[in-house]
């Protein structure tokens, strides 16, 4: 069972970011506050779900929350700054967007950038622990998913419509053959192994 919050008297934001080790496209960081009576027996980590238990999640968290949002940092940014800093910036950039301003942050994960005048707890695995973290983990989620299909249309070459950017043995082999996108994080290792040349496009 998912708690509803770390502080019952404050107003609490959960924090999860997508897409951090993907090869391709931009990390997505989501935003959620619950109200405090927000029960739903289906939410839990977006990784223990199936797809369409996300995509019928997503109405309803946008639908019941106080406020949600969504941040986004391109690939060209994650190459600049890496994919730690990356993802913290995902999360302040939700954060900025919300519409009602929290007064602490439940971040999943160990680690996290202070956000500018509010406190924040990192949990460890927080998004099957906190309701609004795993709400935030399904936003993320299904949101980076549907940009990653639109980058499959213009590229259908590298399976992003079934890896969404990951590196299984499918995308890197597509990388070998085809040489990288503007999407391809230049600052990871792409193929793996090394051994292979890389065509950069």
């Amino acid at each position: 069972m998912l708690l509803p919050y770390l502080h019952e008297d404050l107003i609490e934001a959960g924090c999860d970011e997508a897409g951090r080790g993907c090869l391709a496209g931009a990390v997505y960081a989501a935003a959620v506050i619950l109200p405090p009576d927000f029960r739903n027996e289906l939410l839990n980590d977006s990784k223990q779900l199936t797809e369409r238990q996300r995509y019928d999640l997503r109405p309803v968290i946008q639908r019941e929350a106080l406020a949600w949002a969504v941040g986004v940092v391109s690939p060209q940014e994650i190459d600049e700054i890496n994919i730690l800093n990356a993802s913290f910036l995902a999360m302040h950039r939700a954060v900025d967007a919300l519409k009602v301003r929290p007064q602490h942050l439940l971040i999943d994960g160990n680690r996290f950038r202070p956000y500018p005048g509010i406190p924040h707890t990192t949990v460890v695995k927080g998004d099957g622990k906190y309701l609004s973290i795993a709400a935030a983990s399904v936003l993320a989620k299904t949101y980076r998913d549907d940009y990653m299909l639109r980058l499959h249309a213009e590229y259908p070459d590298y399976g992003w419509d079934r890896n969404k950017g990951y590196p299984t043995r499918e995308h890197r082999a597509a990388i070998a053959l085809h040489g990288t996108t503007p999407y391809h994080r230049r600052s990871f290792n792409l193929l793996g192994d090394g051994q292979l040349e890389l065509k950069f496009e």
